[in-house]
């Protein structure tokens, strides 16, 4: 059963640091482009960073450039999300997801399987 399964989330102080992982059970990560989302209460979901299966290429909203870092660890089979200086506006439930199917480039379309989430809360 392919399954993601995200971590890392927790109550980070604004300016502070956190590193979400996504790890995957019933195939490799390696092989398909990867995406993180995220759902802020009130708010429609939206991508926040994604890295293609070929390449490598990367792409970051707006909102979180310069400060997110997406990356693999292919030796633990899992895509991190390095998020530093947060802000109490990134606070929101992170999801990981993966496109099986179609394109391998970086997007935030077409996802096949996603995670159940995990909350990030940014507050002083």
């Amino acid at each position: 059963q392919l399954q993601l399964v995200e971590s890392g989330g927790g109550l980070v102080q604004p300016g502070g640091s956190l590193r979400l992982s996504c790890a995957a059970s019933g195939f490799t990560l390696d092989n398909y482009p990867i995406a993180w989302f995220r759902q802020a209460p009130g708010k429609e979901r939206e991508g926040v960073s994604c890295i293609s299966s070929r390449n490598g290429t990367t792409n970051y909203a707006d909102s979180v450039k310069g400060r997110f870092t997406i990356s693999r660890d292919n030796a633990k089979n899992t895509v991190n999300l390095q998020m530093n200086s947060l802000k109490p506006e990134d606070t929101a439930v992170y999801y990981c997801a993966a496109r099986i199917r179609y394109s391998t480039a970086c997007g935030y379309y077409g996802m096949d399987y996603w995670g159940k989430g995990t909350l990030v809360t940014v507050s002083s």
